[in-house]
């Protein structure tokens, strides 16, 4: 099992990225995937789920109406679309199968700043 995330940067306040998570070891296109993310000096936290079909999402409350999680499964992707970038958003951002513990991907770093 293994997961690459990619398309993080640095980004001021207000703007956006969208971050990519490449998948591969699983069905991808049967389980349920999700975004998490470790700010600076803190624990990891989750930030949204997206079923298996895409049909379905959810979201952390501090993210809601500004993030979009999708997938393409037959690209074995999840994506996080972020607008209205915040500095509280700056963290590096993992993806992984929902219920999933280890293993975790590199993460992808996300910097919120003027």
């Amino acid at each position: 099992v293994q997961f690459v995330e990619s398309g993080g940067g640095l980004v001021q306040p207000g703007g956006s990225l969208r971050l990519s998570c490449a998948a591969s070891g699983f069905t991808f296109s049967t389980v349920n995937m999700q975004w998490y993310r470790r700010p600076p000096g803190k624990e990891r936290e989750w930030v949204a789920v997206i079923s298996s079909t895409g049909g379905s999402t959810s979201y952390t409350d501090s993210v809601k109406g500004r993030f979009t999680i999708s997938r393409d499964n037959a690209k074995n992707t999840v994506y996080l679309q972020m607008n209205s970038l915040k500095l509280e958003d700056t963290a590096v951002y993992y993806c992984n199968r929902a219920g999933w513990g280890p293993p975790w991907g590199q993460g992808t770093q996300v910097t919120v700043s003027s």
